[in-house]
């Protein structure tokens, strides 16, 4: 499957799952670790780590296997490493004050 494609699958799911503000980074002119960064802000905790648990079984539903997860447990911040696309999920609190998608809009240096 194709970055592209997982992006979107991720998309999907965490739309169908109620995610909030969900946001796709094009990184791939910014770093070599992934493609895709997609931040998503859940309601609370609970949810943000429910909203990794289906995208996983999404994604192995479709062959792909998960890298790692960290922060499930009580977390205001769960990551899913899928490869070519890594999942943030936050809460509102937790994402207005990390601002990834700030971070992540720099504009490359050219070389």
């Amino acid at each position: 499957m194709q970055s592209t494609e997982l992006a979107q699958l991720v998309q999907t799911e965490l739309d169908l799952r109620k995610a909030l503000h969900i946001a796709t980074l094009d990184v791939r002119d910014k770093t070599s670790i992934t493609d895709f960064m997609i931040v998503a802000t859940a309601t609370s905790a609970r949810h943000a780590k429910s909203l990794c648990d289906y995208v996983v079984v999404k994604v192995k539903e479709n062959g792909i296997q998960p890298i790692g997860t960290e922060g499930e447990q009580g977390s205001d911040w769960v990551l899913l490493d899928l490869g070519d696309v890594i999942v943030h999920v936050m809460t509102g609190q937790a994402r207005e004050f990390y601002q990834l998608e700030k971070l992540w809009s720099v504009p490359a240096k050219s070389a």
